[in-house]
């Protein structure tokens, strides 16, 4: 009873608290018209994991995220970040958005993209130092990058897009990073080398949480899941959380996907 309760309210078991917590969330409602697209959910995640968020198509997802991040204004809830207003601590969160909301057109390089992700550290003149290119050189070469520095985006595979977004994150230093869908539509080779970055900042220390759509993947990918449909289902370790009960309860039994691995 201790652990389904505790599902129900965005947290597993000794989970961390409100203030020790990269992201918590508290009654957060997102409405689209009449019709809630998140109603008040309850979201607590752990600092130093790695957390899927789950659930079929509409079911929240992608609206949780980008409202947490303030991009969607919510009807009601609260947000914090290490028990502080998101605000005070934007500078710590990373986003990488989905690939298909950006618009690919803009004519820009690949290397100006990650430089993006320096923009607190050039200020406002924006003047950009040798230690600024070598620094988004480096996140280029993390993601496998650093021969198309000068490629228009435009002109770029999905997968690589995707790799590129990622860089840009990675000059954020960011100690949280929150993904909408960053596999979706990848190749496999760059679903690894995603992959791995991301295990790699989880191994160092930072919170990864990402919006992923393959159930398959689930228990090999994450140490946490975070299932929704509207409304919170369960969350906390992947073995606890990522179940047939829970999975049937998130997609009403309409699962066209059967994950495979250690699921109860």
């Amino acid at each position: 009873m201790q652990l389904e309760l505790a599902r129900l309210h965005g947290q597993a078991p000794g989970a961390a608290t409100l203030q020790d917590s990269p992201l918590a969330i508290r009654g957060l409602t997102v409405s689209y018209g009449e019709k809630p697209a998140v109603f008040s959910v309850d979201a607590t995640f752990r600092a130093g994991s790695m957390t899927a968020i789950i659930g079929p198509n509409g079911a929240g997802k992608s609206t949780l995220l980008k409202s947490a991040l303030g991009i969607v204004t919510p009807v009601s809830g609260q947000v914090t970040c290490w028990g502080l207003p998101l605000e005070r601590q934007r500078h710590r969160i990373a986003y990488v958005p989905q690939r298909a909301s950006v618009d690919w057109d803009f004519p820009t390089r690949v290397l100006d993209v990650v430089l993006m992700g320096l923009y607190r550290d050039l200020g406002l003149l924006g003047r950009i130092r040798t230690r600024h290119l070598e620094k988004a050189m480096s996140c280029l070469s993390r993601v496998g990058m650093e021969g198309f520095a000068d490629r228009q985006i435009g002109q770029l595979s999905g997968g690589q897009q995707q790799r590129v977004f990622l860089a840009r994150a990675l000059a954020q230093n960011a100690d949280l990073y929150l993904l909408d869908e960053p596999l979706a539509g990848v190749d496999a080779a760059t679903e690894k080398a995603i992959i791995s970055v991301l295990k790699d900042l989880k191994a160092s220390g930072c919170t990864v949480i990402a919006v992923h759509h393959d159930l398959a993947t689930v228990t090999e990918y994450f140490d946490h899941a975070f299932l929704i449909n509207t409304t919170a289902i369960a969350s906390g370790p992947v073995s606890e959380a990522f179940t047939a009960e829970t999975l049937n309860r998130a997609y009403g039994g309409r699962l066209a996907q059967a994950p495979t691995g250690p699921i109860a």
